[in-house]
């Protein structure tokens, strides 16, 4: 595979995966906690909630500002990766302390642990070849 099309594979999967966040961020700005299916419990909670999902929408966005030259964004990509990778750690701790989410959530932590630090290790290999790394 030429560099070239390893960098548009990559750009084409980065600019996927983006949707999850894109579209969850989203979601949780607009619909606040009720979005879960359970109502209001509390006010505060829903702001919190609507401003952790306006977070995952910049991470996403950011993720897609990425694409034009994604062989140039190695610490860019990082800086993101870490920010997913520390929720995601958060995510299997809360699994832990009070027990097994919904499968959707299950599919997040997929994303934020596994998907995301492939998709960074991919972007650092696709900047390696294409040049001088960028740190």
């Amino acid at each position: 595979m030429t560099v070239d099309t390893e960098r548009r594979a990559l750009q084409r999967v980065v600019a996927v995966a983006g949707i999850v966040p894109v579209a969850g961020g989203l979601y949780g700005v607009l619909f606040g906690q009720a979005g879960l299916g359970g109502g209001v419990s509390d006010i505060s909670t829903d702001s919190h909630f609507r401003y952790l999902s306006g977070l995952l929408l910049g991470i996403g966005l950011l993720f897609w500002s990425t694409l034009p030259a994604i062989e140039t964004k190695t610490s860019l990509f990082r800086f993101l990766t870490m920010v997913v990778v520390l929720g995601g750690l958060a995510r299997l701790l809360g699994l832990w302390l009070t027990g097994v989410p919904s499968l959707t959530m299950l599919a997040a932590l997929g994303m934020e642990l596994v998907v995301t630090p492939l998709l960074c290790l991919w972007q650092i290999r696709v900047a390696g070849r294409a040049g001088p790394p960028v740190l």
